[in-house]
């Protein structure tokens, strides 16, 4: 595909994830990449592998299953209609057909749940059984302003990400940006989406709008309101850390999760770090209400 069609899709892929609720039709759609709607259908499916309406209905099944495990407080309709559902009915029918049980039954289900898919991959399930007990920071409730960054998406959690690193890297000292302001965007919770599915954008922040895009793309961080951990570790380490957060501080923390990504700030990279040692700030987006 030409970089000019994987830049035009990155701009949807921006678009989609911006806010999840709002009228995402294919014909808006075509529009944000410059495409006729046909042309536009076969361009997207070539670069994500799935049909556009397959990939919202499944970015939005998921963010509903997330808010459903994590906010126990707010009723099934608030939280289907946070995430793009028109009305109960529809929610209702299509997340049983997807996930074998009603919402409710899966709110209930997935607050005993104790083995998330990542505990089959060794060295995580080594990090989550180190860190298993290690009391979680406490995080500082903040304000943070938008970042202008470029990036590059990843698909999967693995150490292949290193790889997506190194190529931001080498573009950011070839287009002369200063690569050291490190961010990453996590657009899936690990927690309920199996790592090889989970998308990654390893990011750098950028003063300036780029004058020509290709494989690198660039997009604003939302700024906002946000709870900050900081966190220590070394690979393995982190996504268990990132799991207990979302299953024992978000439930009880009295703030609800906002359905926008979470982000880190990389100190020191577990990617590029020779021991895979991360420390970093964890961002997850959170209002009161």
């Amino acid at each position: 595909m030409s970089t000019n069609n994987l830049s035009r899709i990155n701009d949807v892929l921006y678009e989609i994830h911006r806010d999840i609720a709002a009228k995402l039709s294919a014909k808006h759609l075509a529009r944000v990449a410059a495409f006729s709607e046909q042309h536009f259908h076969r361009v997207f499916a070539a670069q994500v592998g799935e049909s556009v309406h397959r990939y919202i209905a499944r970015i939005r099944l998921e963010q509903a299953a997330n808010q459903l495990m994590f906010d126990q407080s707010s009723k099934v309709i608030d939280i289907a209609l946070k995430c793009g559902y028109k009305s109960l009915s529809t929610f209702t029918r299509t997340f049983k057909a997807h996930m074998g049980m009603s919402p409710g039954e899966w709110r209930k289900h997935h607050a005993t749940s104790t083995k998330p898919d990542f505990m089959q991959v060794p060295e995580i399930a080594d990090g989550f059984n180190r860190i298993a007990h290690t009391p979680l920071p406490r995080p500082a409730i903040i304000e943070t302003n938008p970042k202008r960054v470029a990036y590059i998406r990843h698909q999967g959690y693995n150490r292949g990400i290193q790889q997506t690193w190194q190529t931001m890297l080498l573009w950011a000292y070839e287009h002369q940006f200063n690569g050291d302001n490190q961010f990453a965007l996590l657009h899936s919770n690990p927690a309920l989406i199996p790592l090889e599915h989970c998308r990654y954008v390893a990011c750098i922040e950028i003063d300036k709008p780029l004058l020509k895009r290709s494989k690198v793309n660039s997009l604003i961080i939302p700024g906002g309101l946000h709870a900050r951990f900081h966190l220590t570790g070394i690979y393995g380490e982190f996504i268990p850390y990132l799991s207990r957060i979302m299953t024992e501080w978000a439930p009880t923390s009295g703030f609800k999760l906002k359905t926008t990504p979470a982000w880190v700030e990389y100190k020191m990279n577990q990617f590029m770090d020779e021991n895979g040692r991360f420390d970093v700030f964890l961002f997850l987006p959170v209002s009161f209400y």
